[in-house]
């Protein structure tokens, strides 16, 4: 592993729950101080951070934000913002699916 591997290489972050716990649906999706921020309802289920969200790829939820306030977490029906720690690919009306860490 050269010198670079040891800072650039990027943690993967899998799914270790089978059953989802929620879903999420996308209205939008913001890139803020290298975070990406996925604005959203989520529609079923409750949402924690640390919880893992699931699409096209995986990644962690971070922190969530209603009303631009930090929140412990997202109950059915709450239109949220989840900053993720890396990236997924998604587009507006993807529906994506809630794992537990």
């Amino acid at each position: 592993m050269g010198i670079f591997d040891r800072f650039f290489r990027k943690e993967r972050v899998e799914v270790v729950s089978k059953k989802p716990v929620g879903k999420f649906k996308v209205e939008g999706v913001l890139n803020i101080l290298g975070k990406q921020v996925i604005i959203g309802e989520v529609l079923e289920g409750v949402i924690y951070s640390g919880y893992k969200l699931k699409g096209r790829g995986v990644a962690l939820i971070r922190e969530i934000q209603k009303d631009r306030k930090k929140v412990d977490f997202a109950l059915e029906y709450d239109r949220v913002g989840l900053v993720l720690e890396g990236t997924l690919s998604v587009e507006e009306g993807d529906i994506l699916e809630v794992y537990q860490a």
